[in-house]
């Protein structure tokens, strides 16, 4: 595969992701699911994804469905102007601390930006923004982003985790891959998607 369109691929992913992250209307919101687990099974454009949460979910993959790779990566791969995506959560002494850190590329900056309710835990956010200003401390990282006039600034502790968009290929979805499916929940409860995002090398999508 050429490297114009591996980035080319990518670029699709990060724009996939980010449009199933924004907030259009509350009744599409409503509609708009996250599948995180582990591969049960791939039959066709059928695919059953064992849910972290227990469950076997069905997945109808809609035609010319994709799939895209999510590798590992070091905060030290974070610099100032940088575009990224960081779930975090409150913390009790002030600030937000991270719970994970997507970099998107660079041809991606600014895309979907913006700070929003997230499903990682009770009470998280999601922050696409710039990376300001990046500080190392004793204890881990900092890094204040700016979005939209704003500023937030974020905890990175040691053992975060940090990911970044890679190209996968459909043989990638093996039985207990890990992957994050962005679909949507019909009314009568079945789920569609257009895409699915895998963990390359073992890596869990933390997002």
């Amino acid at each position: 595969m050429s490297r114009y369109l591996i980035t080319s691929h990518v670029a699709a992913l990060a724009v996939g992701i980010l449009l199933s992250t924004s907030q259009i209307t509350l009744a599409a919101d409503a509609q708009r699911v996250r599948v995180r687990g582990d591969i049960a099974s791939l039959t066709g454009d059928t695919l059953v994804v064992k849910t972290r949460e227990g469950a076997d979910q069905t997945i109808t993959l809609k035609p010319e469905w994709k799939v895209g790779g999510i590798k590992k990566a070091s905060v030290e791969d974070i610099k100032p102007g940088d575009f990224v995506g960081i779930a975090s959560l409150p913390k009790q002494d002030g600030g937000d601390g991270a719970l994970e850190v997507l970099i998107f590329p660079a041809a991606m900056k600014g895309t979907g930006e913006g700070s929003r309710p997230w499903d990682l835990k009770p009470n998280s956010s999601m922050t696409n923004a710039t990376v300001a200003k990046a500080v190392k401390s004793v204890d881990g990282h900092t890094v204040t982003l700016t979005y939209q006039g704003k500023e937030k600034t974020i905890s990175i502790s040691n053992d975060t985790p940090i990911v970044t968009f890679t190209a996968a290929q459909k043989s990638d979805l093996t039985p207990g891959a890990h992957v994050i499916v962005m679909g949507q929940k019909a009314a009568d409860g079945t789920v569609s998607a257009a895409q699915v995002t895998v963990g390359t090398n073992g890596v869990v999508p933390p997002m």
